[in-house]
């Protein structure tokens, strides 16, 4: 336990046990706080990055290039990881070359007819808990309604609301009844969704064992006040690993439940899921579980849950070393400005040529990455039915990682955030994101070009908007359609989490590229796909010679090739999406699936 030491200290007091002569200052706060702006960045020679989510990297990234400061980037997956530097004009930026995002799901899978534990996990923790413990006034599609006889006086009301006739336990039984019991009745009425699939059971509190359930529900009994915080102590369960019961799950549900109105109820309303909140993910693991349960999919642990819902791969502490020596290393060579020697080097999990360790020379800047070459982007969209609200969740904060985004039309401003705003503009700008695009006082019709700014990161980019009637709701859920900003693909059946160094936001740097060897007699065509282009264009990079022996042999390729040692991404056209690289190497040791 770290008792009242902050992570600044730990850090800065465990290197100055060995290098005492050096001048640490330790900062314990968010990067995207508005002090740490472009003249901050511009006090350092090199930035060293190992933040744990995507939009604090980009947000990194874009400032290391408004203040002309080198940025050395790492990241590890498990056994893989990775080190890159990105010098303004010289190397590819950290956007240059598409992350991949979050797997999305149908709704109607997830409220439905899930069939994976991850469908599970994402119903608990977007919805369940969303609706118990989040902003109650949001859509939720949680809160079934039927059109039949079983659409009672009960269950016509808003059943997530706290009665004033209950105690904490009938609530929490009732919640229980209602989402684990009543929706999956519901959905059993709809007789034509599982002709060709297997019926879910609906379970109601009275149908768990009753061994000790209510007993071991935590000390509930009034003026008994108990200091246990998370539901598992409370219970005395203590292996996380452990793969719990039916029962075992509703005890934990119903604890977890009560354990955050009387014990964070100031809370409630304003809470979102957090990986590192125990009782959040105490309570998800729970719903999922018996969720899963009712549909006949596999139980998982809490250690599993935890890292399907916060998109984790566990550390490994000597991947965390030897990219942390790696990082060091690239440094003293921008320090010394050495730039014809910087490499971007993967560590792998396995050997190839004998060598774990695979340095590349670094891309050039992609001349259609719309962060460091300002390449504008295109958007198709319904501008009837779009509201400016979705545009900016959507596009220009979840999928651009913009945080104050001023939008503009020519001189026209359609939105602005600053805390330096009029009320009488704060209010006109709320007002605008309820309009439609085509509504707003300056309409955004196809043709219109928009200017998207984000001051705290010194970034802009234009967007072009291009009017479109439909859209495929499995396929474009988000009902719009972003060119020249390109997702990087994620795998279609595992949902694969994002590494250390990466967080739930969103999704995996560069080192999902080293992720798997191809299986099987696939053919394979050897090619990378420019961001902000839909035909596919070959890049090269070039393997360093690190020990004579090591080089692959290219006898038999062009003169250009002969020049250029290829490391290349390998875009496989198949169900899984799956990455790799390859050197034209005569055999590749497969490796193991994160």
């Amino acid at each position: 336990m770290l008792g009242s030491l902050r992570p600044r200290q730990v850090a800065r007091d465990a290197v100055l046990r060995f290098r005492p002569n050096i001048s640490i200052t330790p900062y314990h706060a968010n990067v995207k706080e508005s002090h740490f702006n472009m003249d901050f960045f511009k006090e350092f020679d090199v930035v060293l990055n190992g933040l744990d989510n995507l939009d604090a990297r980009r947000h990194v990234n874009r400032l290391c290039l408004a203040a002309d400061v080198p940025l050395v980037e790492s990241g590890t997956t498990g056994f893989l990881g990775q080190v890159t530097v990105h010098l303004k004009g010289k190397t590819e930026c950290y956007e240059c070359q598409p992350k991949p995002a979050p797997k999305t799901y149908p709704v109607c899978t997830i409220t439905s007819t899930p069939s994976k534990f991850v469908h599970c996990i994402v119903w608990a923790k977007d919805l369940l808990f969303a609706k118990l413990f989040g902003d109650r006034n949001q859509e939720n599609d949680l809160n079934v309604r039927s059109s039949d006889a079983a659409n009672s006086s009960e269950h016509s009301e808003d059943v997530f609301e706290f009665r004033k006739d209950e105690d904490i336990n009938q609530y929490g039984r009732r919640i229980y009844d209602h989402v684990f019991g009543h929706n999956i009745e519901v959905a059993l009425s709809n007789e034509e969704t599982w002709k060709n699939r297997n019926k879910p059971r609906p379970i109601y509190i009275k149908d768990v064992p009753p061994k000790k359930l209510t007993k071991e529900n935590g000390n509930t009994e009034k003026g008994c006040a108990t200091d246990d915080v998370f539901a598992m102590a409370s219970l005395g369960l203590k292996n996380p690993q452990d793969v719990w019961s039916l029962e075992e799950n509703s005890r934990v549900f119903l604890e977890a439940l009560r354990l955050f109105f009387l014990k964070r109820e100031k809370e409630i309303g304003n809470l979102s899921f957090d990986k590192d909140d125990q009782l959040a993910v105490e309570f998800v693991t729970a719903a999922a579980n018996i969720r899963a349960s009712s549909f006949e999919i596999p139980l998982h642990s809490l250690f599993e849950a935890k890292g399907i819902a916060g998109n984790i791969v566990h550390a490994v502490a000597t991947t965390n070393a030897i990219i942390a020596g790696l990082i060091v290393i690239e440094a003293i060579k921008v320090l010394k400005k050495d730039s014809n020697d910087y490499r971007m080097t993967y560590c792998l999990e396995h050997p190839s040529k004998k060598m774990l360790l695979m340095p590349v020379e670094p891309y050039e800047p992609n001349k259609s990455c719309y962060v460091c070459s300002e390449t504008p982007l295109s958007l198709e969209v319904n501008t009837h039915h779009s509201k400016l609200r979705d545009f900016v969740e959507k596009i220009v904060k979840a999928k651009l990682g913009m945080n104050f985004p001023l939008i503009m039309q020519g001189a026209s401003i359609l939105y602005e955030v600053g805390e330096d705003l009029e009320e009488d503009m704060v209010a006109i700008y709320a007002a605008n994101l309820e309009k439609t695009l085509s509504e707003l006082p300056s309409p955004v019709t196809s043709g219109t070009v928009l200017t998207i700014e984000d001051l705290q990161q010194e970034f802009s980019c234009s967007i072009n908007i291009k009017h479109r009637e439909e859209f495929d709701e499995e396929k474009e859920p988000d009902g719009m359609l972003l060119s020249g900003w390109v997702e990087a693909p994620v795998d279609k059946d595992n949902n694969k989490p994002i590494g250390n160094g990466e967080s739930t936001s969103n999704a995996l740097p560069e080192e999902e590229i080293l992720e798997e060897i191809l299986e099987g007699e696939k053919d394979v065509e050897i090619q990378e796909t420019s961001e902000g282009t839909t035909n596919a264009t070959e890049k090269k990079r070039k393997l360093s010679e690190i020990s004579k022996g090591t080089t692959p042999d290219h006898s038999g390729l062009s003169d250009e090739r002969k020049n250029h040692n290829q490391l290349e991404k390998l875009d496989v056209d198949d169900e899984d999406d799956e990455l790799i690289i390859s050197d034209d190497w005569e055999s590749l040791a497969k490796k193991k699936r994160l």
